[in-house]
């Protein structure tokens, strides 16, 4: 899978260091990965919440973070649309937060 995009993982570990180790190796098994659908994904991560046909939910750093991703299935892209701690997840619609870009200097 193509994850989109890197910068963005690495702009969450700042903001979240403890989860960086566990950041780096979802990465790195997503980019490995090859899943045609949400069955193949959840032989991979069984902790994975479908939450639609293209949102997931993931289990990060022992279950002490939460990425939300959408996944293009078809074009084999993992996007990455939003990472926090379950204070912040638990104040937010799962179904409707949508990635938005920061620009930082």
């Amino acid at each position: 899978m193509r994850v989109i995009a890197i910068k963005t993982l690495r702009d969450y570990w700042e903001k979240f260091p403890l989860a960086k180790e566990s950041l780096l190796s979802w990465h790195e098994e997503s980019m490995i990965a090859d899943w045609n659908n949400h069955n193949e994904l959840k032989t991979q991560y069984r902790n994975a919440s479908i939450i639609s046909n293209k949102r997931v939910v993931f289990n990060i750093h022992g279950n002490n973070y939460r990425l939300i991703v959408d996944i293009e299935y078809h074009l084999k892209i993992v996007f990455i649309v939003w990472f926090g701690n379950h204070k912040e997840y638990d104040k937010i619609n799962v179904k409707k937060v949508n990635y938005v870009k920061t620009n930082k200097k």
